[in-house]
């Protein structure tokens, strides 16, 4: 985007300044054939005058043939225009899609915050395919203007007041087709608001259908969704019902118009000032010209909803940042030190911590909170409010967030899966080039779940994987985040909903793969804090003790209550 930020007007003029070649050809041929379209009643007019009215078969036959060039050359130029302002169209909304996709996917985030996914989805699809439509609109708008100067060049030939009449007329129409659709653009913001939010309850309600059952909250979720439904579906209608009254004001505007250039036309014509072939092809004119109003009524009803949409879409791009961009460079190579100091975020309150390079090392929160703002802060998807966090003594603050996340992994407890096969979602977190995965797969005894599938590791996989078991998901997200094989992993509650024999091979098969890099184990597994080399135990925001599982079990009742109950 241009320097300043992203606005409405900046993304449409970026829209079109990224497809002025094909929307320039487009405009070119589309002028073309209006002012070929306009120029038929003038043919007709002088093919009365000049063949019908002196019964010359030489100047019918000359004039028929102009009027055959005229539409061999109006077909051929529309259909290549309305290519060329097509695919104008559909490139400039992937373009924007591109852009969208760039600043949610940037390794700073905040462009999801505050926002829905299906938001972000009816941002990216419909206000993207709207804005892209300013790319196939304005080579119609241009043909428009031009087949409105190509008539009163030829109604000045024909009479100077008729002439005169559209020069001067069409001026105030446009402006008050602007000042028309002023409305329609509001309304249209509106609806595109409601959908976006309509469309985000409904991916919200899909993806926990399976927990909205076990919990009988299924009336509850729909009554959510028919209420936001039913606001989404009044906003369209109050767009759509603003839109058929700019349609039809402008509409019954045009047909004045065009009555009072008829009117005209019939009264010079009965004066003698202009003859009958002129009459003709000024009706003509003032019929043809419905055509080219009608388009400048498209066009504006177009341009209204994409600036509407493209509002939308620069405050996705606008967002600002969740953690700034650092330019320190990480350590070669990462040891996997970790030291926090007086880390403050949410539920954490002063949190010291030391993490020795190569260690395995529990973590045991009886607050959700707390171990969830310390993976935000490790994964650098937030800034701390206070304190520090260093890796290998470099703050994590200045490293940049892609790079930090690629030295320090943070497999979130509720980590999705693709609809792809079992293998390629194990290999999305090692890379093309990655050696062998089947380690990662013994250690999260993801082979077992392979071996039940019909295809095996290539087997595809439903959406979020579906199509597996809890438990059998939650090892497949942990196969693959050990075959990512990070300097620093970090784990939140991977074996929660799978069966105590499976977990306590895992918690052996994790030490022995992990052998010699650092990982942390956010959980209250016995077995997997079993293999740990110390457990640090978080409660009110801050360390409370630390020891070895066994010497914690025995000495501290607020550990035994959070791991063992």
């Amino acid at each position: 985007m241009p320097a300043g930020g992203p606005t409405g007007g900046r993304v449409l003029r970026r829209a079109l300044g990224d497809q002025r070649r094909r929307v320039g050809g487009a405009s070119l041929l589309a002028m073309a054939h209006q002012a070929c379209e306009a120029l038929v009643p003038v043919v007709i007019g002088l093919t009365i005058d000049e063949a019908v009215g002196t019964g010359s078969s030489g100047a019918l036959l000359r004039w028929l043939l102009v009027l055959a060039g005229l539409f061999l050359v109006l077909s051929t130029c529309y259909r290549i225009s309305a290519r060329f302002a097509e695919g104008a169209g559909e490139s400039a909304a992937h373009r924007i899609r591109q852009d969208l996709a760039d600043r949610v996917l940037d390794p700073r985030g905040g462009a999801d915050t505050g926002r829905l996914p299906g938001a972000l989805t009816a941002v990216a699809t419909g206000d993207a395919r709207r804005v892209g439509s300013v790319a196939s609109a304005l080579p119609y708008a241009l043909s428009a203007l031009t087949g409105l100067a190509v008539s009163a060049v030829a109604l000045l030939r024909t009479s100077v007041p008729l002439g005169l009449l559209v020069l001067l007329g069409v001026p105030p129409l446009l402006w008050i087709g602007h000042l028309i659709s002023r409305p329609l653009e509001r309304r249209s913001e509106a609806e595109q608001e409601h959908a976006a939010h309509a469309s985000g309850v409904a991916a919200d309600l899909v993806a926990g259908l399976r927990v909205l059952k076990g919990i009988g909250a299924e009336r509850a979720a729909v009554a959510r969704y028919r209420e936001t439904s039913r606001s989404s579906l009044a906003s369209a209608l109050r767009a759509a019902n603003s839109r058929a009254w700019h349609d039809g004001a402008i509409l019954a505007l045009t047909g004045v118009f065009i009555a009072v250039i008829g009117l005209v036309g019939a009264h010079l014509a009965m004066r003698g000032t202009i003859s009958v072939g002129d009459l003709v092809a000024a009706v003509g004119l003032a019929q043809y010209l419905l055509g080219p109003f009608q388009l400048l009524t498209y066009v504006n009803g177009e341009f209204a909803q994409a600036r509407a949409s493209a509002d939308r879409i620069a405050e996705v791009l606008a967002s600002p940042p969740a953690v700034a961009a650092g330019t320190a460079p990480l350590p070669s190579p990462v040891a996997g030190r970790l030291r926090l100091r007086g880390l403050t975020h949410g539920a954490l309150r002063g949190l010291d911590l030391d993490v020795v390079p190569g260690s395995v090392v529990g973590v045991v929160s009886r607050d959700p909170a707390a171990a969830n703002d310390l993976l935000l802060c490790l994964g650098r998807e937030r800034e701390p409010a206070g304190g520090t966090v260093e890796l290998d003594g470099v703050p994590l603050a200045d490293l940049d967030p892609g790079e930090a996340r690629r030295a320090i992994l943070v497999a979130h407890h509720d980590a999705d899966l693709f609809e792809d096969s079992l293998l390629a979602n194990v290999r999305a977190g090692a890379g093309d080039d990655a050696p062998d995965v089947g380690p990662a797969l013994a250690a999260a005894a993801a082979d077992d779940v392979a071996e039940a599938l019909p295809d095996g590791v290539h087997t595809v996989l439903a959406e979020r994987g579906r199509s597996l078991s809890g438990g059998q998901r939650q090892r497949v997200a942990l196969a693959r985040a050990l075959a990512a094989d990070p300097p620093v992993l970090v784990v939140h509650d991977p074996t929660t909903a799978v069966d105590t024999v499976t977990e306590a091979r895992i918690a052996v098969r994790l030490r022995e793969l992990r052998r010699g890099r650092t990982t942390l184990l956010v959980t209250t597994s016995p077995a997997l804090l079993a293999g740990t080399d110390v457990v640090v135990v978080l409660d009110g925001g801050r360390v409370t003790a630390e020891g070895s599982h066994p010497e914690l079990v025995a000495s501290h009742e607020t550990y035994r209550s959070a791991v063992l109950a």
